[in-house]
């Protein structure tokens, strides 16, 4: 999807991405500014993260949480779930801002929604903050275990990455195993590091890349990673490029730069622009796994959560996320089409059929 302009009304940007609502939340009393949007429940009630992140700008949350609620849609679409799309952020630092009260007062704001966004933790928020909110409203999830829900769910996230990364091997070389291939890994977060663990595991090549760099030390340390810094990302000549971190690292300057011939990562909108860069990567012959496809684990996991799901269950379903990258795959090679419009096409013919089987009585 391409980026609104800044200058757009808000109506305007709604209108463009085909949201269905916005929610502004205000309490002066605890501090809270988020925003809550909802882009679509045809084929269930909104469900996605709250980020907790200190914006610039307003319009740059709004920017954020719109690009993300209509991610999440076409997501839950492509990997055959029950639900809509949504996503909520609140603006302010994590580390000093985020409060109980401040927490609790958001889930009042999700319960006055009575069902019909659903959140989970992302940047910037954890089990703990998702047990606060719970307190005030149900419709919470990835809540800890020992409260009888599904608890992290960055293994689950990082085994869909994982899964993608194999569908992309095999349609380049015939064969599925990463063993012997290098992998750039930026961004070694929850989801970033068992990511690290899986692919060492099968005996990958591993370089591991963090604004943190004590983290990128103790990581590249722990599994036997090759630490390298932010900035040579793009030097290194490499078989798959995963980023983990933050969205829009794939533009017009790192498609020049980069050297892998495949693109597989959990970061959400890795895609600065998706007509514009989908094509650039298509016509530089560059592999790139959509990421709603193969990150698509944690709705995954949080589904299983609201539905009652085994472990086993959860991990067939994140395991189905090869089948789903394959057939992206297939599409866009069949129709010479960007692998992000082949994955849109399958989402939104999802979305399209359900929606005859729900306006039928």
């Amino acid at each position: 999807m391409s980026l609104q302009q800044p200058t757009d009304s808000i109506f305007n940007q709604l209108d463009a991405l085909g949201h269905k609502k916005v929610v502004f939340c205000s309490d002066p009393d605890t501090g809270l500014r988020a925003i809550i949007a909802i882009h679509d429940t045809t084929l269930g009630p909104a469900l996605g993260g709250t980020r907790f992140w200190a914006y610039k700008t307003e319009q740059e949350a709004l920017q954020d949480v719109l690009r993300l609620s209509k991610s999440m849609t076409y997501k839950s679409a492509i990997a055959g779930l029950n639900l809509g799309g949504g996503k909520a952020v609140i603006i302010g630092d994590s580390r000093k801002d985020k409060t109980e009260a401040l927490l609790r007062k958001f889930g009042r704001f999700i319960k006055n929604l009575n069902g019909e966004f659903i959140t989970a933790e992302d940047v910037g928020t954890n089990p703990r903050d998702m047990e606060y909110i719970r307190m005030e409203t149900q419709h919470v999830t990835g809540v800890p275990e020992t409260m009888g829900g599904s608890g992290d769910p960055a293994p689950i996230a990082a085994l869909g990455v994982y899964m993608g990364i194999k569908a992309c091997i095999k349609e380049l070389y015939g064969h599925d195993s990463v063993t012997g291939k290098s992998v750039i890994v930026q961004g070694i977060g929850h989801v970033g590091e068992h990511l690290v663990k899986l692919l060492r595991e099968e005996n990958a090549k591993v370089y591991v890349s963090d604004i943190n760099d004590e983290r990128t030390r103790q990581v590249s340390k722990k599994y036997g990673a090759e630490a390298v810094s932010n900035n040579s990302i793009f030097d290194i000549s490499a078989d798959i490029y995963a980023p983990c971190a933050l969205g829009s690292t794939i533009n017009t300057q790192t498609i020049a730069k980069l050297q892998c011939p495949i693109i597989a990562g959990s970061a959400n909108n890795q895609l600065q622009d998706e007509a514009l860069h989908g094509q650039m990567l298509l016509d530089k012959g560059i592999l790139f796994a959509p990421d709603y496809v193969i990150n698509a684990g944690g709705i995954i996991n949080c589904y299983s959560e609201l539905m009652g799901f085994s472990k086993k269950r959860t991990m067939q379903l994140t395991e189905n996320i090869y089948e789903a990258t394959r057939n992206v795959l297939k599409l866009s090679k069949a129709e010479n089409i960007s692998t992000i419009n082949a994955a849109n096409k399958i989402a939104e013919k999802r979305i399209s059929d359900i929606k005859k089987v729900k306006s039928t009585y």
